[in-house]
C-alpha cells in the first residue's frame, strides 16, 4: 500500500524542486519591487504591492532555506519538508494576490 521508501523518495524530489524554484521566485519578487518603485517614482503614488512582494520574497526565502536544510541534514526531516511545502504554497498564493492587487489597483 504505502511504501515508506517510495514516500521518502517522493518527498526528496519535491524538496529538491522547492529549493531552486523558491530561490528563483525571490528574484521575481525583487524584480517586481524594483519595477514598482520605478513606476511609482514617476506617478508619485504609494501602493501596497511592493510591501506584498517584499514579504513574499521573505516567505520564498524561508521555503528555500528550509528545503535546503531538509536536504542537507543527515537524518532527513519530514517536518522540515512539510514546512518548506507550506511556505512555498503560502508564498505562491501571496504572489498571486500581489499580482491581482497590481492589476486592479494601479491600472484601474
Amino acid at each position: 500500500m504505502h511504501d515508506p521508501a517510495r514516500v521518502r523518495q517522493l518527498d526528496e524530489k519535491i524538496c529538491k524542486l522547492i529549493c531552486p524554484i523558491s530561490a528563483a521566485m525571490v528574484g521575481v519578487c525583487l524584480t517586481g519591487v524594483g519595477l514598482l518603485h520605478v513606476a511609482l517614482a514617476v506617478n508619485q503614488k504609494a501602493t501596497l504591492a511592493d510591501d506584498l512582494l517584499s514579504w513574499d520574497a521573505v516567505i520564498f526565502l524561508i521555503a528555500t532555506l528550509v528545503s535546503y536544510f531538509a536536504l542537507r541534514t543527515n537524518a532527513r526531516s519530514h517536518r522540515l519538508e512539510q514546512i518548506a511545502d507550506v511556505a512555498f504554497i503560502v508564498a505562491m498564493v501571496l504572489l498571486t494576490a500581489a499580482c491581482l492587487y497590481i492589476t486592479y489597483s494601479i491600472n484601474p
